[in-house]
């Protein structure tokens, strides 16, 4: 189970960058029904509301889905996991998933579920990280390397359908239409001291195990995190993210 606290001051933070665009994509015009899936600690939740949303939000961990639920009291909140969701047939006219379709175990049957839940003309907008400039935690799996630790990130299936041009073919394979994918950049301003806190504290499966090192291991990887992060001090890390969208024809 993640510490949702610290996720919600660190991660959290990196990937709120999105929800505008996201939002923008998933909520043209009136205010719509809307799933909020991998809801977090609820960041587009609390953006879709303000927008007048209908909102339902699912996440898999029960420690960041009860800090969304405490927050935003208005959603709908329910413990669920892609791909199989406890609703019915056409039951949204948006979805809206912000760094969730990246750690399903099935990328195919989690698209066919998000298409099963969107009404007829309903709009799906999704995103993941553009692995070679997320710079954000590229330093930190970099300084681990660095110190000379064994690390072998989690292997995950979505890497196989991370392109563009891949994920609209799985799309359109699960029957939505107008498929499309941009790129949105930003830069991650923070405290690199803070930054490096969260991230370790947050846990998962790919960070969380510096926490359980030796005091001194941990304290090397710090070292070298500071010095490669240093550069991005002032300006920030260099992000960039996927946004896809699709319509339910």
């Amino acid at each position: 189970m993640t510490n949702a606290e610290a996720y919600d001051r660190g991660f959290a933070h990196l990937s709120c960058h999105t929800v505008g665009p996201l939002l923008a994509k998933a909520c043209p015009g009136r205010a719509p029904r809307l799933l909020d899936v991998g809801c977090g600690t609820g960041v587009v939740t609390a953006a879709a509301l303000a927008l007048g949303a209908e909102v339902t939000a699912v996440d898999a961990d029960a420690a960041m889905l009860e800090l969304a639920a405490r927050r935003h009291p208005y959603a709908t909140v329910r413990l669920a996991a892609l791909p199989d969701l406890p609703f019915e047939d056409g039951r949204f006219d948006a979805i809206a998933g912000n760094f969730v379709i990246n750690h399903v175990p099935d990328t195919r049957a989690a698209l066919a579920e998000l298409h099963r839940l969107l009404s007829p003309g309903g709009t799906l907008a999704l995103t993941w990280w553009k692995g070679d400039e997320m710079t954000a935690t590229n330093v930190i799996a970099d300084a681990i390397a660095e110190a000379g630790i064994p690390y072998g990130p989690p292997v995950r299936p979505f890497a196989a359908h991370d392109t563009p041009s891949r994920f609209t073919a799985l799309l359109t394979e699960a029957g939505f239409g107008e498929p499309a994918v941009e790129c949105v950049r930003w830069r991650h301003q923070v405290d690199l001291a803070t930054w490096w806190t969260d991230v370790v504290a947050a846990g998962g499966a790919r960070f969380g195990t510096i926490a359980d090192r030796p005091p001194e291991v941990a304290e090397r990887v710090r070292a070298h995190y500071l010095r490669l992060a240093a550069p991005y001090e002032q300006d920030g890390f260099p992000v960039c993210a996927y946004l896809a969208t699709a319509r339910h024809p």
